[in-house]
């Protein structure tokens, strides 16, 4: 049974800097492309940002680059995001995903693509 458990939300101040972790388990980490996602209250979920499994090739959304990172360590089974200068739009649930990888490099950007999900994060930004 793969399960996927988020940690590092909380609260920050506009500016500050919080690091999500994701821990996966149950199967091959390094079989999954991984994602993360958010959801703010009254909206859809969209993606945040993805990696490939071997870490080889990311995407970021926009609202994401330049401050945003995803990153893994296959050794520990673990997706991160660093998230830094963040912004009260940034308030959300943060949601890591696992997608079944298909080894090529494009990480996957879209929520169909993801075969398993966190129970999510909140992260709140204060002004």
């Amino acid at each position: 049974q793969v399960q996927l458990v988020e940690s590092g939300g909380g609260l920050v101040q506009a500016g500050g800097s919080l690091r999500l972790s994701c821990a996966v388990s149950g199967r091959t980490f390094s079989t999954f492309d991984m994602g993360w996602f958010r959801q703010a209250p009254g909206t859809v979920r969209q993606v945040v940002a993805a990696i490939t499994w071997s870490g080889g090739n990311t995407y970021h959304a926009d609202s994401a680059k330049g401050r945003f990172t995803i990153s893994r360590d296959n050794a520990k089974n673990t997706v991160y995001l660093q998230m830094n200068s963040l912004k009260p739009e940034d308030t959300a649930v943060y949601y890591c995903a696992a997608g079944n990888s298909d080894y090529d490099s494009t990480p996957p950007s879209r929520e169909y693509q993801y075969h398993y999900w966190g129970q999510g994060t909140q992260v709140t930004v204060s002004s």
